[in-house]
């Protein structure tokens, strides 16, 4: 096994300089890229799509689809940007608000967070107007997660009139948001 990942690295090695493989290899490695050359080539992986390389007088074509273009995401247009709240404008975006407020507490590594990001996200846009929603990065505001007891994430509070209503732990379906976000319209 190690000499056939030798003869790999040799030869991509060789040919990203432009070498014969031949002339600059070493004996033992170059007996092992004779049973390559036999075969005529091997396949040279990037990613997943299978590409052949020629290795003698033998050329394999490419296994590999050709795309008609890069990949657009056409979501991100009518996805609704939740605003990220700090310790600065923690009290007059949440506590002085005259709405309902949904406020998100996550962290850029957390799973269950990246799943219900898009979930806080259709809610912003069904409630645009009747409670606004925002998302707390516990990582870089943690006295505001301390403040609240936040243990777990992500954790959904709602708050009314600056007081904390209602608190969902964990990524939960959309159905369960909704349901207590209905409560304190």
């Amino acid at each position: 096994m190690a000499t056939v990942l030798d003869s790999l690295s040799v030869l991509r090695a060789a040919t990203a300089l432009s070498l014969p493989t031949r002339s600059h290899i070493a004996p033992a490695v170059s007996s092992s890229l004779s049973s390559f050359s036999a075969r005529g080539s091997f396949p040279l992986f990037k990613g997943l799509k299978v590409t052949a390389r020629s290795l003698g007088p033998l050329t394999v074509t490419s296994r590999r689809a050709t795309s008609a273009g890069p990949v657009v995401c056409e979501a991100q247009d009518t996805a609704v940007q939740v605003p990220a709240i700090t310790d600065a404008n923690w009290q007059s975006l949440v506590l002085e608000s005259e709405s309902p407020v949904l406020v998100e507490f996550w962290a850029p590594w957390c799973g269950p967070c990246r799943m219900i990001h898009p979930v806080i996200d259709e809610l912003a846009k069904q409630y645009a107007g009747k409670i606004k929603c925002y998302k707390v990065n516990t990582d870089e505001s943690s006295s505001i997660a301390t403040r609240y007891g936040i243990r777990s994430i992500p954790t959904v509070i709602i708050f009314k009139n600056g007081e904390k209503k209602d608190t969902v732990i964990g990524a939960v379906p959309k159905s369960t948001l909704t349901t207590n976000i209905e409560k304190f319209l």
